[in-house]
């Protein structure tokens, strides 16, 4: 490459930056553009030479980066200095204190937050969730580090196609578990929506091309139908004396990530879909009139022209969603016959809607105040997700995950104070969430006037009483359903000394024990006790061991059971038996192949996820486990996901080769209504099969219907596609659906 084309490159770099200080409002002064070109030039000169995969200059990512926090998330001159330094440290020889010294404190630690741990770190623990946990922790003093971290995926997640195929997996996996719901929890819909859709693109191409080609030709078939909908409301507001200029009235169509999920979540196939286009109506507020008094009016409006749903009213107006979104959303029944959901914001509401809790700061007097709470309420959680000092990363992860991204529910108390809490929470994670020594003392609650134990899950709406008494002591066995990080710590911090000296009392009796058989406690040990007592953590074991909870009477009849028992099929796993080998890439840490050929002919030991059983035909991936063997899953499982995003270096890419040979554990659900023969009819059609085998088969009727599982034995895909084919067109089926699997 000639210097001519590096300076050009240099030069269209500086355009762009200066088109990103431009147009952001909040950079006019002479010391913030000062700020953010100086930033620029150490960026420039820190990743010098350096070029992405794709091979742009380096610092076109940073850029990139800068120009998401300017224009998308609406950030300052600290945020974009920030974003265009973000990986000076991690790739470069400038240090922290160097930022220090030459910015100040406050970037040095955004940059220092959002740089990645060097690979020195407990091995046992993950270092994907490692980072990770650096980035709460700096995120709770800055709210601004996580909000430039997603600005950073989002660029990495639009130019991932120049990574490698295992690669594309572990970033795509981690995008879908963890940042795009944070993204969501922040009130970033933008951001989250084109995160959702990217990783689904890279896990699912075939499914993601799919549903981007059907919304395209729905949206063209229905445009006029769309035109109409959109002017009747349109001139109806004029009507009622609305000016062009106080509303705007605009269609979307539904995200291609979020119809695959209802596809997945429901089975149905894509035409069952009936809310694939929404209208959006911001309006401009009239002055002494409130926000919330004007979306009910426009809604009246509407609902005058269009019949409502009554079961798909939902209110954000008067209680807004934890992530501060504010909206009244209503489906109608358009022309047609088609329904349509309305959206109704005001242009507040709307650019919280488009950039989240961090605009607040753009707004004054009350609503302020009430999305800073918001806020503060969302960084007190991650406080408390990482009170814990003994929590792996893992764990860490999986807390983070349950107690932000599920789905909250409001829980009401006796005087009628509202408790936002997650979905699922217990009567003894609330009485935590109030006060420590009520949570410790504890005995029950009256929900709903109606007396309930302590491990009572609550609903939505549910007003309770929690019910105390003295003699009440914390329970260790708590720590079975209780889900807030407040009450695991809390209880945890009570037992923490009498479980490590139990823990130690059960290591030291499973050794004297071995001592007996003259053996010692090894990883085949441990694994062959976990797995017949169902124990993930080898502390846990140990622990039960030491309260006499688990006895080791039988320890030799356990250690003679045989592991393979447990396994549901093993496969050949050959790397890269292509012509020329190669081609099969190297994990540069472990020099183990990260892509891998599917065939029967062999025996290498790797094993079908019982979660999602993936048979030939499957998109699969494989998670090399602590014993090195292979754990194959489908993309699209739940537990592959969780995998990618936290273990994403033992994630192997998979391909199907040969098939026939060996036969895989398939499970249909079918129902439909109760015919005489219906059975025999639909056993016949499976008899009639060369290729598969019935291993199992049950039905139930009940008031005309019948359900049926049946357990298959199959060669790949194409074949149990042509079986559900065929039972489908029996008269009296109604749905016929592949069961992935229980959970693990």
């Amino acid at each position: 490459m000639t210097e001519d084309t590096i300076i050009t490159e240099e030069d269209d770099a500086r355009a762009i930056l200066d088109d990103i200080v431009s147009r952001n409002t909040r950079c006019q002064s002479s010391d913030d553009k000062k700020l953010i070109y100086k930033a620029f030039e150490l960026a420039m000169d820190a990743h010098k030479q350096m070029r992405r995969k794709s091979g742009e200059l380096y610092i076109t990512h940073p850029l990139a980066v800068a120009k998401i926090v300017s224009e998308d998330i609406g950030l300052g001159p600290k945020s974009i200095a920030s974003a265009l330094l973000h990986d000076v440290i991690e790739d470069s020889s400038y240090t922290v204190d160097d930022l220090k010294n030459i910015f100040g404190d406050t970037i040095a630690s955004i940059v220092s937050g959002l740089t990645k741990l060097d690979n020195i770190f407990d091995h046992t623990q993950s270092l994907q969730a490692e980072n990770f946990r650096k980035l709460l922790l700096t995120m709770v003093d800055d709210i601004r580090v996580i909000l430039i971290k997603l600005a950073d995926r989002l660029h990495n997640m639009r130019t991932l196609s120049s990574m490698a195929e295992h690669k594309q997996y572990k970033i795509a996996g981690e995008t879908l578990y963890i940042y795009a719901p944070l993204a969501h929890r922040l009130g970033l819909y933008t951001i989250k929506s084109e995160l959702e859709d990217l990783s689904l693109k890279y896990e699912h191409p075939s499914a993601y091309q799919e549903i981007s080609e059907k919304l395209m030709k729905y949206k063209n078939k229905n445009d006029s139908l769309l035109r109409k909908f959109g002017l009747q409301i349109t001139s109806r507001l004029y009507l009622e004396g609305y000016d062009p200029e106080e509303f705007d009235i605009s269609s979307r169509s539904k995200s291609a990530y979020s119809v695959w999920k209802k596809m997945q979540k429901k089975n149905i196939p894509f035409e069952e879909i009936y809310d694939l286009m929404a209208f959006r109506i911001i309006f401009t507020p009239r002055p002494g009139i409130s926000e919330k008094t004007q979306c009910w009016h426009i809604y009246s409006i509407i609902t005058d022209i269009y019949t409502p749903k009554p079961d798909r009213l939902r209110d954000w107006v008067s209680v807004p969603k934890p992530n501060g979104y504010e909206a009244l959303h209503a489906t109608v029944m358009g022309v047609s016959g088609r329904w349509f959901e309305v959206q109704i914001r005001s242009n507040r509401m709307n650019e919280i809607a488009e950039r989240g809790l961090a605009t607040h700061w753009k707004y004054k007097g009350s609503d302020s105040q009430s999305h800073s709470i918001e806020l503060e309420n969302l960084l007190k959680k991650v406080r408390e997700l990482l009170e814990n000092p003994d929590a792996n990363s893992l764990e860490l992860l999986d807390d983070f995950k349950l107690n932000l991204f599920s789905s909250e529910m409001m829980i009401f108390t006796p005087k009628g104070d509202m408790k936002i809490l997650p979905k699922g929470v217990t009567v003894l994670d609330l009485a935590f969430e109030i006060h420590t020594d009520v949570g410790y003392k504890c005995i029950g609650a009256k929900v709903n006037y109606k007396l309930v134990p302590v491990s009572h899950v609550l609903k939505s709406g549910d007003q309770v009483e929690i019910l105390t008494s003295e003699k009440q002591s914390p329970k260790y066995e708590w720590l079975n359903f209780v889900v807030t990080p407040k009450a695991k710590n809390k209880i945890k911090d009570t037992f923490k000394q009498e479980r490590k000296d139990n823990i130690q009392t059960g290591e030291n009796k499973l050794q004297e024990a071995l001592n007996q058989k003259k053996l010692s406690i090894n990883s085949k040990i441990l694994n062959k006790l976990q797995t017949h007592y169902n124990i993930p953590i080898k502390e846990e074991l140990y622990y039960r061991i030491g309260k006499n909870t688990i006895r080791l009477d039988n320890l030799q009849e356990i250690l003679s059971e045989k592991t393979t028992n447990k396994w549901i099929r093993y496969w050949r796993l050959s790397f890269g038996q292509t012509e020329n080998k190669s081609i099969v890439p190297l994990d540069k840490n472990s020099n183990k192949p990260t892509t891998m050929n599917l065939s029967d002919d062999d025996h290498t030991e790797y094993k079908v996820a019982s979660c999602c059983n993936p048979i030939p035909g499957d998109d699969v991936v494989g998670y090399r486990n602590k014993d090195d063997k292979i754990i194959l899953h489908r993309r699209n499982c739940h537990n592959a996901i969780r995998l990618m995003s936290s273990e994403g270096d033992k994630i192997v890419s998979a391909n199907w080769e040969s098939r026939k040979i060996l036969s895989y554990l398939a499970i249909l659900t079918i129902t439909g209504f109760d015919q005489i023969g219906i059975v025999s009819k639909i056993t016949n059609v499976i008899s009639n099969e060369t290729n598969v085998n019935m291993r199992s088969v049950q039905f139930e009727t009940h008031d005309g219907i019948f359900e049926g599982t049946i357990y298959l034995y199959i060669y790949n895909t194409e074949d149990l596609n042509n079986i559900i084919e065929k039972i489908t067109e029996i008269k009296g089926v109604h749905t016929v659906n592949r069961q992935h699997g229980k959970s693990e």
